[in-house]
């Protein structure tokens, strides 16, 4: 499986959670699969997917669910430590890894060697880790995190590289995907 039918799966049972989603393909695919003014697609700032939507958690009684991707994740590994300090239990972090860099060509990221980030999140006090690496799991376990009331969950799912031909940018401006997204917490 690549990214996109990850983010379908996850798509189906989220209700209306806020998503915050990292900048490029990772928004570009979500805005395809399903565009709602839930959805905060970063269109600039790699790797602070985790403290945007950390901090949304901590200012909300809401889940709030990240997609963030692995090699914007390397980018801001502290924020990992800030999660698991805080750990609100409203907060859903998923990791799509494919390990590799998507927007610059897909290069190999860190986690195509030895840079495991479910284990670098263990380590930070992140309390419910999950790693999924079939699709049909997908779903089950994004129900289970944000019904968990126990910390913060990560969720790491293991995808392929790639993605499918025809994702255009987002039609819509960084003051659109704001302000829509405000009016909807």
């Amino acid at each position: 499986m690549r990214r996109y039918e990850a983010l379908e799966e996850i798509m189906q049972v989220i209700g209306d959670t806020p998503v915050v989603c990292n900048i490029g393909h990772p928004s570009q695919e979500l805005y395809i699969i399903d565009d709602r003014p839930e959805n905060f697609y970063m269109l600039g700032s790699m790797g602070l997917a985790l403290p945007i939507g950390l901090g949304l958690a901590m200012n909300s009684d809401r889940k709030i669910l990240v997609i963030d991707g692995d090699a914007a994740m390397t980018m801001n590994m502290g924020a990992f430590a800030t999660v698991g300090a805080i750990s609100p239990s409203n907060l859903v972090h998923v990791l799509i890894d494919n390990q590799a860099n998507g927007s610059t060509g897909f290069q190999p990221s860190f986690t195509a060697g030895r840079l495991r980030l479910e284990e670098v999140a263990k380590a930070c006090g992140i309390p419910n880790i999950r790693v999924v690496t079939r699709q049909e799991d997908i779903a089950g376990t994004i129900a289970e995190a944000l019904a968990g009331t126990d910390g913060a969950w990560l969720v790491v799912i293991k995808t392929e590289a790639g993605m499918p031909d025809g994702v255009e940018p987002i039609p819509l401006s960084g003051v659109e995907v704001k302000d829509r997204f405000v009016a909807r917490l």
